[in-house]
């Protein structure tokens, strides 16, 4: 295998496929979303493919339009604990949010997970783009974008204090002694911010990884600030190879602001792909599945990220080009994804329908239709010009098109020296090529946590 770059494959679990009609395809399963075997047998084929990780989304609430699409089904963590389960390797990245957990308590989740896994914990830091969310934790509102990414810097800070508050060589094991820890090596943590307060010990030693990798999907302006700060690895959608590389420069140069090694910054993008043996057979395969769509659905989508009514446009009339002027009032995240939905829109001068087909298969990731050879050709040409570090896949169809990208896709990338053959580490961080962080606490003696905080920065 080439020594050079290699890039990192991710696979998006999305319960029965990432296209909005997968649920409806015979070959589909969606009466197995709450069978655990249903995803450790995807793990199963991430693994076997050498994939760097399997990856959850989730939204705590429940969309409006459940009656014409499957639910996000299963919390991330208590799938992915199954998933580490029957598997050795492969990464676990998981969705939680900032807005609607405590730190202390999300802390404890990922540290299990890594610990219990052996290092493949990744976590996903969301703050919650869903207004639906509020009322099910029982507050009047939704906080605004930079409400959120005020709590969400706090909030990493604390976690990961926590995360660090045990020092690597504080268990002792001393079973002559009688000693299990030296405790002059934990540390208390008393972080005392705007939006997030904790104070005391915490309860689990420090995990494999030194700490889970920190995840991050934001595109905008906040999302970047903060990704740039924080992520070691981002989640991006982007249509066009040329607005993937401006992002991936951003990013990169974002991260060397904050100090930190850019290579230490993993670009992402999504990508779902239709594969057949030749090209004409994809794209008939791409046809098949939007034909099974409700517009309902995707109209319904539409509207909630550009907060305009379109339900007074004929499907088969093409949509105005002013219609995305005045986007509405749309959260922060969303506005990344209005800007891809425009782009569209002014490119390709599609009708109603077209638009709702061309969202349908990844809600504005990129959607390709090709052979396994083209399929590859287009990850490659993103990888070798600095567009993306590694690939987010996104199967229209679970479980059968995370098998075929896995049996045709990946063998070529493997040939061209692209992907691994073989797992070369254990870790999470392993896989991505990324260092094991060492606590802020190491060796600090007595300093206080937000001294330690402040030193970081």
């Amino acid at each position: 295998m080439s020594a050079l770059r290699q890039l990192s494959l991710n696979a998006f679990i999305y319960p029965a496929g990432h296209h909005e009609a997968a649920w409806r395809h015979p070959a589909s399963q969606p009466d197995r979303i709450y069978d655990i075997t249903y995803y450790q047998e995807l793990g199963r084929i991430a693994e076997d493919a050498k994939f760097d990780a399997v990856f959850f989304a989730d939204i705590p609430a429940l969309h409006q339009k459940v009656e014409y699409s499957v639910p996000l089904g299963v919390e991330p963590i208590t799938a992915l604990t199954a998933i580490a389960a029957v598997t050795t390797r492969l990464g676990l990245i998981g969705t939680a949010s900032t807005t609607y957990y405590a730190p202390y308590n999300l802390a404890r989740l990922f540290s299990s997970l890594d610990h219990l896994s052996g290092g493949r914990a990744g976590w996903n830091i969301v703050t919650t783009a869903s207004d639906l969310a509020a009322a099910n934790f029982g507050l009047d509102g939704h906080p605004e974008p930079v409400d959120r990414y005020a709590r969400a810097r706090e909030f990493v800070d604390a976690v990961i204090a926590l995360w660090d508050s045990w020092e690597d060589d504080a268990i002792v094991l001393d079973r002559a002694a009688g000693i299990y820890a030296d405790t002059s090596k934990i540390h208390e943590v008393n972080h005392s911010g705007e939006h997030v307060r904790v104070r005391g010990r915490f309860n689990a030693a420090r995990t494999p990884q030194g700490h889970p990798v920190l995840v991050q999907a934001g595109a905008s302006n906040e999302g970047r600030g903060f990704a740039g700060r924080y992520a070691e690895a981002i989640f991006t959608a982007h249509q066009r190879i040329e607005d993937a590389q401006a992002f991936y420069t951003d990013i990169k140069k974002r991260a060397s602001e904050f100090g930190r090694n850019p290579d230490h910054v993993k670009i992402l993008p999504g990508i779902s792909p239709f594969i057949a043996d030749t090209e004409s057979g994809a794209k008939a395969l791409q046809r098949e599945f939007n034909e099974l769509t409700v517009p309902e659905y995707g109209l319904a989508q539409l509207e909630r990220v550009f907060g305009l009514r379109l339900g007074h446009l004929d499907l088969d009339e093409q949509v105005p080009l002013d219609l995305f002027a005045g986007s509405g009032d749309v959260t922060d995240n969303d506005r990344s994804r209005v800007q891809v939905i425009a782009g569209i829109v002014e490119r390709e001068r599609p009708t109603l329908r077209g638009l709702l087909h061309r969202l349908a298969g990844g809600r504005g990731h990129n959607v390709v239709a090709g052979t396994p050879e083209q399929i590859a050709d287009i990850l490659e040409e993103w990888f070798t010009n600095g567009a993306a570090d590694g690939f987010n896949v996104m199967p229209p169809l679970y479980p059968g098109g995370l098998e075929v990208f896995a049996s045709t896709v990946v063998p070529i990338l493997q040939e061209r020296g692209l992907f691994r053959t073989e797992y070369t580490g254990t870790t999470l961080r392993d896989h991505f090529g990324l260092p094991r962080p060492e606590s802020q606490f190491a060796g600090a003696g007595e300093v206080s946590e937000p001294e330690l905080v402040a030193a970081a920065r």
